[in-house]
């Protein structure tokens, strides 16, 4: 009896703990982001120096504290991918996925957007969190998208190789 007992406990321990790191995943640590300003969507001119705020409509955002790349954004603008070529492409952006509750958001038809050419990529911020930068993803029909990315910089500094003189100095946290 005392085995049985035991087993029933661990097992219920077991489904607890995986459901509230499930929830904790999908839910615990993401808020959602007030639209505030006209700096909620902004793209990096080609030159690379200047942001630019887009005019946005419809802004929807969550982000989370617990990581730097947990940012993402929907929104619609009167722009079309083809009439922002002043802005800094984003080199092969890849869309983040977004938590299912967050509707607005599908990672997969963006990549696939991105692919067929019905969208493109820009870099809206660099270095929003060190070796982070904010992508804008905006399609033919005015549909835009946000995610963080990791750039150079972050996917050496989190991969533990060597950072390099080419990327600025860490900040002290």
């Amino acid at each position: 009896m005392t085995g049985k007992l035991l087993a029933i406990l661990l097992l219920v321990s077991a489904g607890i703990a995986g459901a509230a790191m499930y929830y904790l995943q999908v839910y615990g640590f993401y808020y959602s982001v007030e639209p505030g300003s006209d700096q909620d969507v902004v793209l990096l001119s080609a030159d690379g120096e200047t942001s630019i705020p887009l005019e946005h409509t419809a802004f929807q955002a969550i982000d989370a504290d617990s990581s730097p790349i947990r940012y993402r954004a929907c929104f619609e603008t009167e722009k079309n991918a083809s009439t922002l070529s002043a802005f800094l492409p984003a080199e092969s952006p890849e869309p983040l996925t977004a938590p299912s509750w967050f509707e607005c958001y599908d990672a997969v038809a963006i990549a696939d957007a991105l692919k067929s050419g019905q969208a493109r990529a820009f870099v809206g911020v660099k270095n929003i969190h060190y070796g982070v930068d904010r992508i804008v993803a905006i399609t033919e029909d005015g549909k835009g998208f946000v995610w963080h990315a990791l750039n150079n910089c972050g996917e050496k500094a989190y991969d533990g190789t060597v950072v390099g003189e080419e990327c600025p100095p860490r900040p002290e946290s």
